[in-house]
Order: C-alpha cells, then structure tokens, then sequence
C-alpha cells in the first residue's frame, strides 16, 4: 500500500491495523473505522475478540460504528480467529472482525478484517475503507427501523470446535499433549478441541485476566513449554490463536518450517499434494527448501506476511503454505489458524504412528543469525554497492551451502540481514561483514 498523503496517519500494516489500546488506536477510531468499511453495503458483520482487557472496549465501538450506519451485528465473543474467519463463511456475513494484537504484549491491540470468504482483505480493499475514514463526515445516519442492531452468538466455540473436529480423520484417543494457550483467545477452544477428539491433555496458560496474554508464554516463548513436555508433544498458540510453535517429545522447538515439511511430506505420500508445490515466505529456512528439493516439491517464495502466501496460495491453487513464524495455512486457503494445525499435525502423528521428535527429521534446520542495523534512510539501501558486493563476497564463501537475505524493513528504519550456514559460525561471520558494509554506507 502506498504511504498516506501529508498529514494523515496510516492506518492499515500488514496485519491489520494495530496500535497502543486507548492511546493510537481509540474507541472513537475503532468507531470510525468501523462506520467506513460498513457504510455502502449491507450485514451481517461479526465481531470476535481476544482476552485483552481493552477488548470489550474496542469491540463495542466497532459495534456501534456499523450499527450507527445501518449494519447488523453478531457478537462471538472470546474465540480464536481461525472460528472468526470459519464463522464469516458460515452465516454468509459481510466482514468478519477479530479485535486483537495477536502476538504483541497486552497494552497494544488491533483489529483484522476478513471478508466473506474468510480471508483477509486485499491490500486494495483495505485502502478503499482508509481514505472513507480519512474524508470523514457526512456520515450515512439511519433513523429508526433502518439503524443497525447487535446480536450475540453464544454457540460460537461449539459451532467452531465442532467443524474442526468434523474434519478428523484419525482418532487422538490414547494420545497426550501438552496446550499452551497463550492466556489468550485460545484458552476455551483448544482444551475442548482435543478433549472432544479424545486426546488427554494437560493445558497450561488458561486463565487470562486481561492483562497476561503472551506473558512469558505461548508461540513467542516455546521454552515454557519445553520445559513441561516431559516426554509429550506440545502445542503452543499465541494471544489469536493463528500461530502455532510446537515442542516434540524431548522439549525441542517445531517451528512453522518444520511443521510445514512434516505437513508436506504426509500430504504427498498420500497422493494429497497437489500440486507438488509449498508456499512460503523469504524467511523460511535453507533447511526447509532442501528438504522440499529432496522430496521433489516445489517452493513458491513470497515476502513477508501470511497475506502474501495466501495470495499466492490462491494462485497456484497450493493446499500447504505458511510462514517460520507458525501462521500455516490449509487448502481452504482462508487464513492461519494455530488450532486447526495443531490437529492435523496430531493427525500426522497418530496416521503414522511417529513421534514428533522423529517427524521433525523430515529436515535439518540450518543455523540462522539475524541482525539489525539502523539506519539514516533504509531507502538508499537498493543502491548502496558497497553492501551488494559485501553480500556477494560472502555468498562465494558460503558457495551452495548457506542463504543471504538483505532487505530494508518495512515499518522502522533498519536495514535486516539475514544469514544461514552449515554452522553458526560461518553464519556469524558472513552476518558481521555485511553489517559492517551497512553501518559504512547507511548508518
């Protein structure tokens, strides 16, 4: 998206727009921006939330703003936001709403639109809601019968669980896991998810207050699983519930690469891949791409965003993509939904009889360092030739064995470089030289 005209603030990143709750982003520019996307269409829209304590808060005014333009409301509650974009499709509504921050701490907040086919919007749509937010008044004002009014949908977890669980082809009964619900939207759905598949499960991190989601738990800190696995598989969901880190049986990290090869290779031995391809973004690891050549797949590379490799998906009509991060996305090809993942990575373990921990083998992950250098103008980093060549030098040390990637940040000034080699060593080494071209050029 292009950057706002002078003076205006942007809205919409690649995840949303998101903010400081009651700081950036406001009651009034939740019920703003709510009163832009609904104003020229019709309902229903749905609005679902995580367990952050200003949620109530920011979904209310994103009720009324589509109410105050004539657009009915239905109300889900605390619920991952794989059952947000499910639930969109199901009852057929204009927009689904989630009000979440995901993976960021509890004071920040956002909220996400997904259309009627449970995708996120395109970067187009999202525009076209922006600048009717920035034009501002007149606003369309119903009176009477013609005002918009808000329902609940109090079945909305059972509605959600019940169509994953629907989809199982194998029983987990005899299986144990270990859930980390991050504290966050999660915390309901996952436990009875799995219980209703008949897997036992220990959960841990169930019991938000508003104010611990992701504290020191969930997708962005594995370690507190691992360490409580003892012998398990663990899944682990962050605040929305669209990513998911799982820990094998030793405590060891399953990260979206590795969760996407084991996916892919079951698929294909199943006859499921089609076609033979995976989409992933820059940052997947040189491991993944050399296990997908071994397997005779396809990698299709996108940037940065499960936005990205769902468009892509949606053009190679891909069944398997995601991101390192654990956003994964299925042949629905709607969005990443950590629950549904984790499920069918039990699937692949209970079809094959396979521990995680032997699964993972699929691939071997090279060492990756990631550096961050600050710059003056990150925008002088695509003629800087003092780094390209710096970068090209250590691609010849490197030769076949290790991967490159230099690309300025979308949001902050910093320039990243990311390096993987056989050894962390190597890798360090090769990051250390091309910073030291960046800070001569840029910084």
């Amino acid at each position: 998206m292009a950057d706002p005209p002078a003076g205006r603030r942007k809205l919409f990143g690649t995840d949303g727009v998101r903010g400081k709750a009651n700081v950036d982003l406001t009651p009034v520019v939740a019920f703003d921006l709510a009163r832009a996307a609904g104003e020229g269409g019709d309902g229903p829209v749905l609005i679902g939330r995580d367990t952050r304590r200003s949620g109530p808060m920011l979904a209310s005014a994103l009720h009324a703003g589509f109410n105050a333009v004539g657009i009915d409301t239905v109300d889900v509650g605390i619920i991952p936001v794989g059952a947000v974009s499910r639930l969109t499709r199901d009852i057929g509504a204009r927009f689904g709403v989630m009000v979440s921050a995901s993976h960021n701490p509890a004071p920040d907040n956002g909220i996400k639109f997904f259309g009627p086919d449970g995708a996120k919007l395109s970067d187009g749509r999202e525009a076209e809601i922006e600048d009717r937010y920035h034009r501002g008044e007149p606003w369309k004002s119903p009176e009477g019968a013609l005002v918009g009014i808000q329902s609940v949908m109090g079945d909305a977890v059972d509605r959600y669980v019940s169509f994953v669980a629907s989809g199982v082809s194998y029983a987990l009964r005899g299986m144990d896991f270990v859930l980390d619900c991050a504290n966050g939207a999660a915390f309901a759905a996952a436990p009875a998810l799995f219980e209703r598949l008949g897997a036992t499960v220990e959960v841990c991190n169930a019991d938000p207050d508003g104010v611990n989601i992701n504290e020191g738990c969930g997708a962005t800190h594995p370690e507190y699983l691992g360490a409580r696995v003892s012998g398990r598989a663990g899944f682990a969901f962050d605040g929305d519930a669209d990513r998911l880190i799982a820990v094998d049986e030793d405590g060891a990290e399953v990260d979206g690469d590795v969760i996407m090869a084991i996916l892919a290779k079951h698929l294909l031995d199943a006859g499921r891949l089609k076609p033979k391809l995976v989409v992933t973004t820059v940052m997947s690891n040189l491991g993944f791409r050399k296990a997908m050549t071994d397997l005779g797949v396809e990698v299709h590379e996108t940037k940065v965003g499960d936005r990205y490799v769902l468009e892509a998906m949606r053009e190679t009509r891909a069944v398997l993509g995601g991101e390192q991060s654990g956003h994964v996305v299925l042949e629905d090809r709607a969005t990443g939904d950590g629950l549904r993942t984790a499920v069918r990575l039990a699937e692949v373990m209970a079809a094959t009889g396979r521990e995680l921990r032997e699964l993972r083998s699929v691939m071997v992950r090279y060492p990756q360092v990631l550096r961050n250098v600050r710059v003056a103008d990150k925008d002088l980093l695509a003629d800087a030739g003092a780094v390209w060549a710096a970068v090209r030098e250590a691609e010849a040390r490197l030769g076949g064995d290790g991967r490159i990637l230099v690309r300025a940040s979308g949001t902050e000034p910093l320039v990243r470089v990311m390096v993987e080699a056989p050894s962390p060593a190597a890798a360090s080494r090769a990051a250390d030289a091309i910073v030291a071209a960046v800070e001569a050029a840029l910084a």
